[in-house]
């Protein structure tokens, strides 16, 4: 249900709002250039992605949910609430409050399959998760916006983006359905096309999250605290979905994984939200916090996978200091390479935490360190 005044000429106090909107929007061809070229990177993106899935671990994720169930807990259990918090502890304007909370609200983002890739997390999970929420939103989202806003007496009706959330829904799934055939049909090929496609696509992520920045550039509000809260909101998000994962007993990848999906959102969903539910003049106060959030949210993710990267070096130096005489074999060794390192520290990390009741044998027989690591022990 929309507000009883949308058009212009229907209610004149429309007229000054309608001036502002114009601020609010970019060109016509530019903006259609734009959004045509995202959807085109996200197909292509979830395409190379779709190539690392494996349909035995996509099965056994889908036969005992268990990561998935976290996850969605996580994404619309602890992320609302959170939201809700936050609004109230910051003392937020209704407006600025219940952008939060759509944002709060909203499934997982596909940017966090990218960080998942980098940071060496479970890829099947990730992407279960990641369609997973996106069906789950249709009515979650109505839910939990429902429960949350009853002490809040808004005046306008909140307007789900059900055609938005069915676009997500196939840019994800078709992509990713071709990408599982690749990978089934030409394994060596695949993994090259995942390697390329990951790294071309958090590139083209990066330069899409700025360009989108400096398109809305009108739409900024200078709100220190809105600001404060884009910045906390993600990370709050990562560590409780951490914590989550840790406490069910989720392995380490699993663990990363929910972590970097609970703190990244669909964006571009909050937006379609916030568009569709309010008048110009409201969107002035509302818009900066998605823009803020998608930004920190890039940040994030990319401290997050400098941090991990820079522990898999210190472990893969200690693990050389430890077998000075293998060091230099290994490295000559054609069989030596980061996917089997990758495997060893996975390994150290399975033992570290144990197995939860969605996690088959087959899975941590298959992160056993490789025959030279162990010989050289």
């Amino acid at each position: 249900m929309r507000a009883n005044c949308s058009s212009s000429s229907a209610c004149p106090a429309n007229s000054s709002e309608e001036e502002l909107l114009v601020g609010l929007q970019v060109p016509g061809n530019l903006e259609l250039v734009f959004t045509v070229m995202s959807a085109v990177m996200m197909g292509l993106l979830m395409f190379s992605l779709g190539c690392s899935v494996e349909l035995q671990k996509l099965w056994s994720h889908i036969r005992r949910p268990w990561g998935i169930a976290v996850g969605l807990l996580c994404q619309f259990g602890l992320m609302p609430l959170t939201a809700y918090l936050l609004a109230t502890s910051f003392s937020l304007k209704p407006v600025q409050a219940i952008a939060v909370l759509i944002m709060g609200c909203c499934p997982g983002g596909t940017i966090s399959n990218i960080f998942t890739f980098w940071v060496d997390g479970d890829m099947d999970l990730s992407i279960s998760m990641t369609t997973c929420s996106t069906v789950a939103a249709l009515g979650m989202m109505p839910l939990c916006l429902y429960l949350y806003t009853l002490s809040w007496n808004l005046e306008e009706t909140l307007t789900l983006p059900y055609q938005n959330i069915g676009i997500s829904l196939v840019c994800l799934t078709i992509p990713v359905a071709f990408g599982v055939y690749v990978n089934h049909r030409f394994p060596k090929q695949s993994k090259i096309i995942l390697k390329i496609g990951a790294t071309v696509g958090g590139i083209l992520l990066s330069v899409i999250a700025v360009a989108g920045v400096i398109l809305a550039k009108e739409s900024w509000n200078p709100d220190i605290t809105l600001l404060t809260i884009s910045f906390i909101f993600p990370l709050i998000g990562h560590v409780m979905g951490f914590l989550l994962a840790f406490l069910t007993h989720q392995s380490w990848p699993r663990c990363r994984t929910i972590s970097l999906e609970t703190g990244a959102q669909n964006i571009q969903m909050c937006f379609t939200m916030l568009q569709l539910s309010f008048s110009a003049k409201q969107l002035v106060q509302m818009l900066s916090f998605p823009l803020a959030y998608g930004l920190f949210q890039m940040v994030n993710g990319i401290l997050i996978i400098a941090a991990y990267k820079m522990y898999k070096r210190i472990q893969k130096n200690k693990h050389r200091k430890r077998n000075p005489g293998c060091a230099e074999g290994c490295h000559n060794k054609k069989s030596t390479s980061p996917k089997e390192t990758s495997a060893f520290l996975e390994m150290n990390e399975e033992v570290a935490v144990p197995r939860g009741p969605s996690e088959p044998m087959v899975g941590h027989l298959a992160l056993e360190p490789p025959s030279h690591i162990s010989s050289c022990a």
